[in-house]
């Protein structure tokens, strides 16, 4: 009887409540400076966007302030905003992007 038991705690398995990971948009901000050329180049480098969207993205930015470049992993979007940062400054422009938590992701 004991090798049953035993036999049963083995095979049961407690089922784990795995929760989705975080997506974090990835945002370019704007500023007076940086040449709108170069930021439709990173948006076509960094974010594999097609020159239409790359302009779209960055005349939101001229006009609002900022825009949506993508929405991504955690490390993916880390990634992205590094290199946008690093790219920039080999260029010296003061371009800046950061990354925000999707909406409804927190928990």
């Amino acid at each position: 009887m004991s090798d049953l038991k035993t036999e049963e705690q083995v095979l049961t398995k407690e089922k784990l409540k795995l929760k989705k990971p975080a997506k974090y948009r990835v945002v370019i901000l704007n500023d007076d400076y940086t040449p709108m050329e170069f930021v439709v180049w990173i948006l076509r480098v960094v974010f594999y966007r097609t020159q239409v969207e790359s302009e779209q993205i960055m005349l939101q930015a001229h006009t609002t302030g900022k825009a949506l470049c993508g929405v991504y992993s955690h490390d993916v979007a880390r990634t992205k905003v590094n290199e946008t940062h690093m790219l920039a400054e080999e260029h010296g422009h003061p371009l800046h992007c950061q990354m925000e938590i999707e909406e409804g992701e927190e928990s």
